[in-house]
């Protein structure tokens, strides 16, 4: 059964940094796409770091700069490093995992872990 487990959210003052963790079981992470995605309060989940199963990135234009999303293959897991965190990145922070075989996506997404930036 696979599962995504996420940890690493708090609340920290804005300037402050967090690293998130997202722990793959009962699948090989390597071979996914794996994504961090936030939903703040009234707001859909959006995209906020990609990382593909061939290690190129990709950032949501407000957090480039700031974001830094990374793998440990022998881990299973990926990261997120949020420095000079703002009250904007409030949010519920989700790990997403994506694997597309013959046009078919497979995705299984964690619980979410909660962010919360104060001024």
């Amino acid at each position: 059964q696979v599962q995504l487990v996420e940890t690493g959210g708090g609340s920290v003052q804005a300037g402050g940094s967090l690293k998130l963790s997202c722990a793959a079981s009962g699948m090989v992470a390597r071979r996914y796409s794996m994504g961090w995605y936030r939903q703040a309060p009234g707001k859909r989940r959006d995209l906020v770091a990609l990382v593909t199963s061939s290690g190129s990135t990709n950032y949501e234009d407000s957090v480039k700069g700031r974001f830094t999303i990374f793998r440990d293959n022998g881990k299973n897991t990926v990261y997120l490093q949020m420095n000079n965190l703002k009250p904007e990145d409030t949010g519920v922070y989700y790990c997403k995992a994506v694997q597309t075989i013959r046009n078919t996506d497979f995705d299984y997404w964690g619980q979410g872990t909660q962010v919360t930036v104060s001024a």
